[in-house]
């Protein structure tokens, strides 16, 4: 299955949630991992090297040399993402 269908798949489902949901704080709860699955899927259409690298480097706890290719590969993932946003 392709990355963008699966993207549109977990939108879909959020706006489910959305619409199940009435406004609130139990929306935020219901919704959350929804939101956050779209997020991540998101980005890795985006920058899918870089977000693959953090998911990998940032995963758990290491080394200092871990610690630092962690540190790394988010400020990639952040210039990544700063290249595709648009100023109006």
């Amino acid at each position: 299955m392709r990355r963008e269908d699966t993207c549109e798949r977990v939108e879909k489902a959020l706006r489910e949630c959305h619409q199940r949901v009435p406004p609130g704080p139990s929306r935020n709860s219901a919704c959350r991992h929804l939101n956050q699955a779209l997020a991540m899927c998101l980005v890795s259409l985006a920058c899918p090297e870089e977000s693959e690298a953090v998911r990998t480097l940032c995963s758990t706890a290491g080394t200092a040399l871990k610690r630092h290719q962690c540190q790394q590969a988010q400020l990639s993932l952040s210039r990544c993402l700063s290249s595709h946003q648009t100023i109006p």
